[in-house]
């Protein structure tokens, strides 16, 4: 999406704008108080209000308002093109790349998301499925929240969905559910994980994708140990594109120094 440049103003009077729209007078007032008249903390808060507001229509004015903003936003945020990542010897199609999934230039990045397949409604919550849902705007909760309302029950574990990308700089986002592991990591675990990959690979192919950014899929909030599964995720993508030539680029998006480190192991 294209947009023309926003002055400081212009940005601060687009937060004020949806924040009112957003809010009660007496959560305005709150809001105030805790900016402290700050625009980058106003926006802040808009974020964090947007993360637990439930998939329901947007009223015209604040969709014009966030839309204006988050289309800004984007055309000014310093992305990356997947295709330019340094690749290794070994195999000229993989990358790995630590930085902020949400500036990746692909065809589609993989969000480790939850069941619901809605974001995390925790405000400000530092994990990837909010950074992405953040990112994208709340067009990507409402188009996940019409194909879950279709499917009728929870995303299973292992497989994958792909919707818009929207304010992202990738063109899809491949929703995935990883396990979670609850004490000791066990076989099932580790067969459903590298079922989300699968998964997520396959589907690029069904839409004819040619790039594609990973998360460390269950690492985080779900407890898988790392080591363990980058393993499966070089395993599983080195045994796809065996068997698959027309995918030009699979990145590993790490955040972490732990991650990156045992990446460059595997990868070497």
């Amino acid at each position: 999406m294209t947009s023309l440049p926003l002055t400081q103003p212009q940005r601060s009077a687009l937060v004020d704008t949806s924040l009112a729209l957003l809010l009660q007078p007496e959560a305005q007032q709150l809001v105030d108080v805790v900016s402290a008249g700050d625009p980058g903390r106003r926006r802040l808060a808009l974020r964090a209000l947007l993360a637990m507001r439930p998939a329901i229509p947007l009223p015209a004015e604040l969709n014009v308002s966030l839309e204006r903003l988050l289309a800004a936003e984007a055309a000014e945020r310093e992305t990356v093109d997947a295709l330019s990542l340094p690749r290794p010897e070994v195999d000229p199609r993989l990358s790995l790349w630590r930085g902020d999934i949400t500036t990746i230039r692909a065809d589609a990045i993989v969000n480790a998301a939850n069941s619901t397949l809605l974001g995390c409604f925790q405000p400000l919550h530092a994990c990837i499925d909010n950074a992405i849902h953040s990112a994208a705007g709340l067009a990507l909760r409402a188009e996940c929240a019409a194909r879950m309302e279709q499917q009728g029950h929870p995303e299973k574990t292992g497989s994958a969905k792909i919707t818009r990308g929207y304010n992202l700089p990738a063109r899809y986002v491949l929703h995935t559910v990883g396990p979670i592991v609850r004490g000791t990591l066990t076989e099932r675990d580790k067969e459903l994980l590298a079922s989300c990959y699968r998964s997520c690979l396959s589907c690029a192919v069904q839409h004819d994708l040619k790039s594609i950014a990973f998360c460390c899929i269950s690492t985080g909030e779900f407890h898988f140990p790392n080591k363990e599964a980058a393993e499966i995720a070089v395993h599983e993508v080195r045994a796809f594109l065996a068997q698959n030539k027309t995918m030009e680029r699979v990145v590993f998006n790490v955040f972490k120094d732990e991650d990156k480190e045992i990446y460059e192991r595997l990868l070497s």
